[in-house]
């Protein structure tokens, strides 16, 4: 199969990209069209995202790319949608899974319905701003249809409806036993079933590009086709794992740390630990747990006036650690605000003492993230039985020689850092593989091995100390 190339759309929660990648027999390439922040807008009191804005970017960074591009995939983000009217016109700008009008709806839900069968329906994480709890929080008098963020730029694209499964897998509405919408749920929760659109699958053919997008982005006839279009999902596809006893952090302003299966876990064990189970490319299962991650530092970063990154990390590299740690999952850490207040303040409610000035602090985010993610990576082994050999962590915090250092300290496990652009890697890798460029998911992933490059970092022995900390800080027994 000769060379061709593909455009890559990868939104994620603080900044967008179109990248452009090539790939052929030994080749895997990208090239980086345009880049823009992705920057919330709260109006009202109520947090949106500017979908306007970013769907502006999407069409100029198409306009950007290379003639005789093969299709163009999206994705982004998970769990949040745009509401169409009957006509097809959005209702309003999409809300901010940080927004708090899901306060408290979560607990409700569960209280209603039970953790069990929520659970066993959905196999997904309890996590408030669930695309399941912002429907029953939200106002669906006027919509037709429902379309999650990758789903809804698509529709714009192409005029063609439907919704993406992996992405769909994260709503809490989708039977994790068939990969149909829940009927029962819906039913129970008295959510109109016909606002669902039909699912699809990676690879398939969504649609080519409108007469009109075509004329603004110069690609007549482009086609767009379905990618994992949960940033994870394509994340995952291009590990660069050369074994099947492997873990993946995919590490942004979330660290998705989990393993891959071939069906989902449904125990009561899974459940108490708050393990998610959502869909991967090939009708694979990323059952994984959310971490709050990289968010913690970018706060932190914002309410410093955006200091140099290097160098905190560098001067936070020699601050002694595990002096000061947290619990990154606790709720409290989860709104935008004055995040170094919050964690001084947290450490002195658990018996730490507050970390003193900014490398201080930086310390006690990575230390506590690193611990994060070895409570997280042994449940998931735990509760999965897989054997892990080996954690590949990728995504923007692989550039992050200090957490990648920390977490295979904590772990006692080699961790391989990289490809930063995991997302994008994936997300072109799944339109090759439907254009008959690679040929299934371990080509993929073999093609990211021979042609990326990758840090391994080794444990230095000394894990009794991580799990000193643990204890101390109640995350294990």
């Amino acid at each position: 199969m000769s060379e061709a190339t593909f455009a890559a759309v990868d939104l994620g929660a603080s900044s967008g990209r179109v990248m452009a990648g090539r790939v052929g027999p030994g080749v895997l390439e990208l090239d980086e069209i345009r880049r823009f922040p992705n920057r919330p807008v709260r109006v009202n009191g109520t947090l949106h995202w500017d979908i306007l804005g970013l769907y502006g970017n999407v069409l100029d960074g198409l306009h950007a790319a290379p003639s005789g591009l093969a299709s163009v995939g999206i994705d982004s983000w998970a769990v949040d949608y745009g509401l169409l009217d009957a006509g097809g016109s959005l209702l309003g700008n999409p809300v901010h899974y940080r927004d708090s009008r899901t306060d408290g709806v979560m607990d409700r839900v569960r209280a209603e319905l039970g953790d069990d069968l929520l659970y066993r329906a959905s196999g997904l994480q309890f996590l408030p701003f669930n695309t399941i709890y912002q429907l029953v929080a939200d106002d669906l008098s006027g919509a037709s249809t429902l379309l999650l963020v990758p789903d809804l730029l698509a529709y714009w694209l192409t005029g063609e409806i439907g919704a993406e499964r992996t992405n769909a897998s994260t709503t809490g509405l989708l039977d994790v036993r068939d990969g149909t919408w829940s009927r029962d749920l819906l039913d129970r929760l008295d959510l109109p079933a016909e606002i669902l659109p039909p699912l699809h699958d990676p690879g398939s053919v969504i649609g080519v590009l409108r007469p009109d997008v075509a004329a603004e982005t110069g690609h007549a006839g482009l086609r767009v086709t379905a990618v994992g279009s949960h940033d994870t999902a394509s994340a995952v596809a291009a590990v660069p794992a050369t074994t099947d006893r492997f873990a993946y952090i995919s590490c942004g302003t979330w660290s998705l740390v989990g393993v891959e299966l071939d069906a989902p876990v449904l125990t009561d064990a899974s459940r108490e630990a708050n393990f998610t189970n959502e869909g991967g490319v090939d009708g694979t299962v990323r059952y994984l747990r959310n971490v709050m991650g990289l968010w913690l530092l970018q706060e932190c970063l914002r309410a410093w006036g955006n200091p140099d990154l290097p160098a905190l990390l560098a001067e936070a590299g020699r601050v002694p650690g595990l002096r000061s740690l947290i619990d990154p999952d606790d709720p409290e850490f989860l709104p935008p605000g004055d995040m170094p207040s919050r964690i001084a303040a947290h450490c002195r409610r658990r018996g730490f003492p507050a970390p003193a000035g900014r490398a201080a602090t930086v310390r006690c985010i990575m230390d506590s993230l690193a611990l994060a993610h070895r409570v997280t990576l042994r449940r998931a082994a735990a509760l999965s039985g897989v054997d892990i050999e080996v954690v590949h962590l990728v995504g923007g915090g692989s550039r992050n020689d200090l957490l990648c250092r920390l977490t295979a300290d904590a772990a006692g496990l080699p961790v391989v850092a990289g490809p930063v652009e995991a997302t994008a890697l994936g997300n072109v890798l799944a339109q090759a593989r439907a254009h008959g460029a690679v040929s299934g998911l371990a080509e993929a992933r073999a093609l990211v091995a021979a042609t990326q490059n990758v840090r391994r970092h080794t444990p230095s022995g000394e894990e009794s100390r991580w799990r000193e900390a643990a204890l101390r800080l109640g995350l294990e027994t």
